[in-house]
């Protein structure tokens, strides 16, 4: 079965990972916004660690109404736009259909499907240092790896396939037999270095060089890890040092919540903080470090 792939989003992530898999020859269609004139006319360039490349003609769609039905779509729009969804997605799907929420945050899967519960749902989790920095121009700074997990009604073969394709282009993935375990794994490093370059205004690399500021991170992936495992998802607490010797080993870094800031665009802090606060909460879990993060993000956004 060749997969037919449709990218809703293509910026930082699926700009990226659309474009690898169109570069070793997927059938794979993106809808692109402000950028659809631009890629149209000059196609769709990535600037890798790994390599550059440039795709000079794209199938590039200015709204889904125009795109053909896909096997698999990608969902890599921020968490903010999630409302805009139903919309999108129909002309989109046939009766086989999988949706994959390429998305960060806790609960992406459940708000979709209790829109549309009629959908296959998958999620996908991103570790990738990547940003969009200009007209169809993506930069991919570091890693990359992706790991994919059924939510419902996804066929495993059809996810397998998934996986199969992005490691035919050149991207490390892997299938999670947990996907909730998968979302708090990668909340633990979204939660403090998100919310910490926004609020003290700096990258990641200055988060780790001062010891008051490396420290905290710590602190603040413990009190994830503890959330975590209230709600079921057994995470190790090695997994702290492990993610702070892996973002000292990192080349400088602006997430995309810090890049949110910088241009007064709005930040993904609903599903990032409030929703992974909400469900530890229920848990019996109060995140109080991070609760006081998500505080002082909504003042920063709510000042704007």
């Amino acid at each position: 079965m060749n997969i037919r792939y449709a990218v809703i989003g293509t910026g930082a992530l699926g700009g990226y990972y659309g474009g690898k898999l169109a570069r070793v020859g997927k059938d794979v269609h993106f809808l692109f916004r402000s950028d659809f004139e631009y890629v149209r006319e000059n196609g769709l360039q990535v600037d890798s660690v790994n390599g550059d490349f440039w795709l000079k003609e794209i199938n590039a769609y200015r709204k889904s109404e125009d795109m053909p039905f896909s096997d698999v779509i990608l969902v890599c729009l921020k968490t903010t736009t999630n409302h805009l969804l139903p919309e999108l997605l129909k002309p989109l799907l046939h009766a086989g259909s999988i949706v994959i929420m390429l998305q960060n945050g806790l609960g992406v899967e459940e708000d979709l499907s209790a829109r549309m519960p009629e959908l296959s749902i998958a999620g996908g989790l991103a570790f990738i240092c990547s940003n969009k920095i200009g007209p169809g121009h993506i930069q991919h700074l570091d890693l990359g790896k992706l790991i994919l997990g059924s939510y419902k009604d996804c066929e495993p073969e059809i996810l397998k396939m998934v996986v199969n394709d992005f490691l035919e282009a050149g991207i490390p993935s892997e299938m999670a037999p947990d996907l909730n375990l998968a979302r708090w794994q990668k909340l633990a490093w979204n939660i403090p270095f998100s919310g910490m370059t926004v609020v003290l205004n700096n990258d990641t690399e200055q988060l780790m060089t001062n010891e008051s500021t490396r420290i905290l991170c710590r602190e603040i992936i413990l009190e994830v890890i503890a959330a975590a495992n209230a709600c079921g998802a057994s995470l190790s607490e090695l997994l702290a040092d492990k993610m702070i010797d892996m973002t000292r080993m990192m080349k400088p870094y602006a997430p995309s919540m810090k890049l949110d800031f910088d241009f007064r665009r709005p930040m993904e802090i609903e599903y990032i903080y409030s929703k992974p606060i909400q469900i530890a909460r229920e848990a019996g879990f109060e995140m109080k470090k991070v609760a006081m993060l998500e505080k002082q993000l909504l003042f920063i956004q709510e000042s704007w």
